[in-house]
């Protein structure tokens, strides 16, 4: 979703019936009576308290407290926290998109876990990677998300799917006529942008001997993220992709084409399924395509997670709270009322989540995803890089030198916000 920007294998306690005790940090039994009568806040996002509302029942029984739950959009979660938290009237505990936790810690926003390997262990590796910074834990995923293929099946049948981005570009070439088009992508953002990109070899940090995103190796200028926003270019160029499609009200304009209709095929992504789905279209949804090249197109996962605050004056209790809302079993109950995929390893095999398409396609693009970096510095990526596309894609600079100048402003961004860098 951009997470909203982005703004990007998806989805055990022995057992799932054993109780929090035996997944969690133990308290002694003066904390535990010393949180007697507590009140929790819970920060959930917008429309999604249902799927925690019997979990949160049973932790206020379990643990004699009441638990306050109030939705606020989670990708604005920290903002306010940075007001709220120091004010006294924050959350215990709240939830915020993966890529954001390292700006988090850096505030010291959010506090670190003390978490055991095994319920570490429960979630897939990149779901859990998203959560550590300097190998510290300061969460846990409670859902991940990538993008995936929306196609109509009025207008374009399973069977006829092209394989490739450039056969999509050849149906959109006998599609498009300036008011009905193919496939269609927010090309001018480098959250998707880098599944093609991605796909020839760019990327947004290289990596350091621990394997951490090394913010001095920047790829969103290499040769293969050229070659990508070349390709990308063709797309806007010979008229494919409607001009509307470019800036602000792009991902608008691109969501009214499918669901009216004018659109075989989009980019988007599993927080597509139910706005679609009202809208009246038989879609199907799938992975994204392969390239020329041979490889998948590439995408960014988003991990939504629970963090707990810095400013909490129940951190122990929130913990396990956190701990408690993100077992298997509470997220496949949670999974069932949201239709959030997940990012407990066990249930990507979980054969009630897996009879759902969209569930499926996530995972199978899962594999062909790369975490979105979650340090400071991918702060000072989003604009240049963006910037950089909508001149490609309006025609208005040539790609290298687009890149090259969006390159050179991110360094410049991250010298002068980030010391040591």
């Amino acid at each position: 979703m951009k997470m909203v920007k982005k703004y990007a294998g998806v989805m055990l306690c022995a057992a799932v019936s054993l109780s929090l005790a035996a997944c969690g940090p133990q308290e002694s039994s003066s904390e535990k009576t010393s949180s007697k009568g507590s009140e929790l806040v819970v920060w959930e996002d917008k429309e999604k308290s249902i799927g925690i509302k019997d979990a949160v029942a049973e932790f206020e029984k379990e643990h004699d407290v009441k638990v306050k739950v109030v939705e606020k959009p989670y990708a604005q979660q920290i903002e306010d926290l940075r007001m709220d938290g120091p004010a006294g009237t924050g959350p215990d505990v709240l939830t915020m998109p993966g890529d954001q936790i390292g700006t988090a810690v850096t505030e010291g926003l959010i506090k670190e876990l003390n978490v055991e390997k095994d319920v570490q262990s429960l979630y897939t590796d990149a779901s859990i990677q998203s959560q550590k910074v300097d190998q510290k834990l300061y969460g846990l995923p409670k859902a991940v998300e990538t993008t995936v293929l929306f196609y109509n099946k009025d207008l374009i049948s399973e069977d006829e799917l092209p394989q490739t981005l450039e056969e999509w570009y050849d149906y959109s070439k006998k599609t498009a006529d300036g008011s009905k088009f193919g496939f269609l992508a927010l090309f001018d953002q480098i959250y998707y942008a880098q599944s093609v990109m991605g796909g020839y070899g760019g990327y947004i940090f290289g990596k350091d001997k621990d394997g951490n995103d090394d913010p001095s190796d920047l790829g969103i200028n290499n040769e293969g993220a050229v070659k990508g926003a070349e390709l990308i270019q063709r797309f806007y160029q010979d008229g494919l992709f409607p001009a509307g499609i470019v800036g602000e009200q792009g991902i608008n304009v691109l969501e009214s084409l499918f669901t009216e209709g004018k659109a075989a095929a989009i980019i988007s992504g599993p927080w597509n399924v139910e706005a679609f789905s009202k809208a009246g279209i038989d879609y199907g949804i799938t992975k994204l395509p392969k390239l020329e090249n041979g490889k998948n197109m590439s995408s960014f996962i988003g991990v939504k997670s629970y963090n707990v605050s810095a400013f909490s004056k129940h951190a122990e209790l929130a913990q396990e709270l956190a701990v408690f809302l993100a077992n298997e079993k509470n997220s496949k109950k949670r999974y069932e009322q949201t239709k959030e995929v997940p990012a407990v390893q066990s249930l990507a095999s979980d054969t009630a989540i897996m009879k759902s398409e969209a569930a499926r396609a996530v995972t199978e693009q899962s594999r062909f995803s790369e975490q979105t970096p979650n340090i400071p510095e991918m702060n000072e990526i989003w604009t240049p890089a963006d910037s950089a596309l909508q001149t490609i894609a309006t025609g208005k600079a040539d790609p290298k030198k687009a890149l090259d100048q969006a390159a050179e402003m991110a360094k410049g961004q991250m010298k002068a916000k980030h010391s040591g860098t």
